[in-house]
């Protein structure tokens, strides 16, 4: 079978009246055979079926978003999904925190040590907020571990969602293209960026990914499963949500005022 490769390594978005080059967390798209149930119980699971990319255990979508063969199969909650302005959104799954609970977050020595100082900046910047839930970097005993994805990764970091109560417990980071040392905040946005999917969150423009990453405007209209509204954040564009689909090179995104009510009404 003939690939056919598209190169999106860099898109300029307007972005309030300005123009802003941003990186698009699929840099160079693999277009493989895939069938047309597996988009549709893509679709169904409320996930956008454009560039779905087949990656060892499963399939990528929306970027960054790693779905296995068992959780597309599975049984769907039934719920609405919203559709909306930009308003932040979260999964139906979410992780059980009680009355407290810390995440243990370890990083493999397959990632340049600079990565070290930026996971530790992103989890500052949770732990900052006062939240049920913590994080906690370890050596071992890790809920989650970041490691190095494939050389040949066409993504900047991919995550997945929380199941059973627990956050996903991994975060690949595509360090072959960001280098030994991209700078510690901008690194910290993108790790902060996939916590924040391991622990439940959904992208803030998940209606328009053309909003953060450029390209044609997209909204998945209604499905089954996978995008709450969470109450309190707004309904017009969010230009600097931690959450956003893709992020400019180098670009710095600590949580916001409405980043900080999605985070607080969940945990």
């Amino acid at each position: 079978m003939k690939k056919k490769y598209s190169i999106k390594l860099f898109v300029c978005a307007l972005l309030l009246g300005g123009t802003a080059c941003s990186v698009n967390e699929e840099e160079v798209v693999e277009k493989a055979a895939i069938s047309k149930d597996t988009l549709q119980h893509i679709y169904e699971m409320g996930f956008g079926t454009t560039d779905v990319q087949v990656v060892d255990g499963g399939y990528l979508v929306e970027g960054d978003i790693f779905l296995t063969d068992e959780q597309l199969n599975s049984q769907h909650d039934q719920k609405f999904l919203r559709v909306g302005e930009t308003e932040q959104y979260r999964t139906n799954n979410l992780v059980s925190v009680g009355t407290g609970r810390t995440i243990k977050v370890a990083i493999s020595s397959t990632l340049p040590t600079a990565y070290v100082t930026a996971l530790d900046e992103a989890i500052r910047r949770y732990n900052a907020e006062g939240l049920l839930i913590k994080f906690q970097r370890v050596s071992s005993g890790y809920n989650i571990l970041l490691s190095k994805s494939p050389t040949n990764a066409t993504y900047l970091a991919s995550a997945g969602f929380p199941s059973g109560g627990n956050p996903y417990n991994k975060v690949l980071v595509n360090s072959t293209y960001l280098g030994s040392n991209p700078g510690t905040n901008y690194l910290a946005t993108i790790l902060a960026h996939e916590i924040g999917h391991c622990i439940g969150f959904r992208h803030t423009d998940y209606m328009d990914r053309s909003y953060s990453c450029g390209g044609a405007y997209t909204n998945e209209g209604a499905s089954t499963v996978g995008a709450v509204h969470i109450p309190g954040t707004p309904t017009t564009a969010d230009a600097t949500s931690w959450m956003l689909a893709c992020v400019g090179t180098g670009q710095n995104r600590p949580f916001n005022s409405n980043d900080r009510t999605a985070l607080r009404y969940l945990y």
